[in-house]
């Protein structure tokens, strides 16, 4: 069914909601976990235009990363990571596209009225752009 599911992480506890579900789900189809996080701090933001190799946002970001891709390879998981600069919503749609994801999944917030408009734009815009099925679950 699903061969490779792309999982946007954020380095918050959101994300714990995501890879339990993903977790399940890739060990019933076999599937590879690619998590991806977008970083989208100062650091980020001017990543390539300062040639900010090593700021401690993106030091931060790839170990987290490295330690979810240690976690998921110690139980078994095929799991991949990408660290990527920019607008989160961006990044995910042209990840998904590179790594030929087959699945998006994501964990959401679940605001309310305001904070919808500000903070689901990027669930949104995924959601509506992808040609891949996206799997959104909220975040406990």
């Amino acid at each position: 069914m699903y061969k490779r599911i792309l999982v946007p992480v954020e380095h918050s506890d959101a994300d714990r909601t995501i890879i339990d579900h993903v977790r399940a789900l890739a060990k019933m189809c076999g599937a590879t976990v690619v998590l991806l996080h977008v970083a989208d701090g100062w650091a980020a933001r001017a990543y390539d235009e300062l040639r900010l190799r090593d700021s401690k946002e993106i030091r931060e970001d790839r170990a987290y990363l490295d330690a979810l891709v240690a976690e998921l390879q110690a139980q078994g998981f095929a799991v991949e990571s990408r660290l990527a600069m920019g607008d989160p919503a961006t990044e995910i749609i042209k990840a998904a596209e590179a790594e030929g994801a087959d699945l998006v999944a994501m964990a959401t917030h679940g605001h309310r009225f305001v904070k919808d408009i500000l903070l689901g734009a990027t669930v949104n815009k995924v959601r509506h752009e992808l040609k891949v099925p996206v799997l959104l679950l909220q975040a406990r």
